[in-house]
């Protein structure tokens, strides 16, 4: 069982391959906020509407000086495709054997159509510069959510400041 991530607390540590097979890590993203976004399937319609709104929103998410990082169980020539599509101007990473997805706690028991099976329940998590977990955002309802994130990074960024100001000499 994974331990419960809760706001303030270390996010957990990732190596995945992105959609050219070189491997990210969040060891590799010190300095940076990071959008860490899990969702179900490349391609299918929720997840193109989520993954257009971050498209859509990137250059207020580079000025919080944040990368987005989408996470799913599809594999790098799905990937590869699912940004050509759309012109998705980030990383997507491809979680095959699920651990980050577990360590995530969004590997969960799904139903549809009364058909009980294991996904990704669609979940965000900010993590500021320092690595620790700004904001979790579960069973995320696609319409909003990309505000939702933002308001997260520019709290996460002035509190960041804040910090500094105060430990200024």
């Amino acid at each position: 069982m994974s331990k419960e991530l809760i706001v303030g607390k270390k996010a957990p540590e990732f190596s995945l391959p992105d959609q050219d097979g070189e491997i990210v890590t969040l060891k590799s993203l010190k300095g940076k906020q990071v959008v860490l976004y899990f969702y179900p399937k490349d391609d299918t319609s929720g997840c193109t509407k989520e993954s257009c709104g971050f498209r859509d929103a990137m250059a207020s998410i580079k000025k919080a000086d944040a990368v987005v990082l989408g996470v799913s169980f599809d594999g790098q020539a799905s990937h590869q495709k699912f940004i050509a599509k759309y012109s998705l101007p980030f990383t997507l990473l491809s979680d095959l054997e699920k651990e980050v997805a577990t360590a995530y706690d969004v590997y969960k028991e799904k139903s549809m159509y009364g058909r009980k099976y294991m996904g990704i329940e669609r979940s965000t998590f900010v993590i500021d510069a320092a690595g620790k977990l700004k904001a979790i955002f579960r069973k995320v309802k696609v319409d909003g959510h990309v505000d939702e994130v933002l308001d997260a990074l520019r709290a996460a960024r002035e509190a960041e400041q804040l910090e500094d100001l105060e430990s200024a000499p």
